[in-house]
């Protein structure tokens, strides 16, 4: 589903990416791990098509996005859900507004939003929250309805940037249980974290970024 080809990003004469290749197949959940400042983010953020690489290629269902210009990048965004590690939820908004906006900036129907809401949010266990204001939730509760946001268009790809990096230990554990649940449910997943007990916790395939570069790439299904 997502191939790179050497790619690298330069940033003036610091290398924030060096010579990547990597595929991540369709319905994977995929770890993105590393120090901070290796690259994780800045591989992320190429992936959802905020930036561009400064050479090689990336490819995502076939579709060279390396090359996307910004007017082409919607239409790449409408398959994909991005999560954050600060929520960006507008607190003076319900739980159900903010979860809306993501139907809402594509057009969708009433009664689609009024359908789809409640169903995304049972999901992430907050059914019933849809009138609370975002801004009264704990950490938690708010990352519950990033998910719900970032998954209410049912995308292929969920991106998830240190999800758990605002949490304690209960809360960290509750998101990837959810996380885990999306993927089975067949989207594939990126997480870029450094929390080395949840990737124990939660075994996947770890990509490990050192100083930019890919350090570590094993199998589909391994758990080193």
């Amino acid at each position: 589903m997502i191939r790179l080809y050497h790619i690298v990003k330069s940033y003036g004469d610091r290398d924030a990416l060096r010579d990547i290749s990597l595929h991540i197949q369709k319905g994977e959940m995929v770890y993105i791990t590393g120090p901070s400042g290796a690259g994780k983010s800045t591989l992320l953020k190429m992936v959802y098509g905020a930036e561009h690489p400064t050479s090689g290629k990336l490819l995502i269902g076939g579709v060279d996005v390396s090359k996307m210009k910004h007017a082409e990048l919607p239409s790449l965004r409408r398959n994909m859900g991005v999560v954050f590690q600060d929520f960006k939820l507008l607190p003076s908004r319900s739980v159900a507004q903010n979860v809306a906006m993501a139907l809402e900036v594509i057009g969708a129907s009433a009664e689609s939003i009024r359908r789809r809401v409640p169903a995304v949010l049972n999901i992430v266990g907050l059914k019933g929250r849809e009138d609370d204001l975002a801004g009264v939730l704990s950490g938690g509760e708010k990352q519950r309805v990033a998910i719900a946001r970032a998954i209410v268009n049912d995308p292929a790809m969920l991106l998830a940037d240190e999800p758990t990096g605002n949490l304690d230990g209960a809360m960290a554990v509750e998101v990837m249980e959810i996380l885990q649940a999306i993927n089975l449910r067949g989207t594939t997943v990126l997480v870029a974290t450094h929390d080395v007990g949840l990737m124990d916790r939660f075994p996947y395939r770890k990509l490990r970024f050192v100083d930019g570069r890919l350090v570590v790439s094993p199998t589909k299904g391994s758990r080193s």
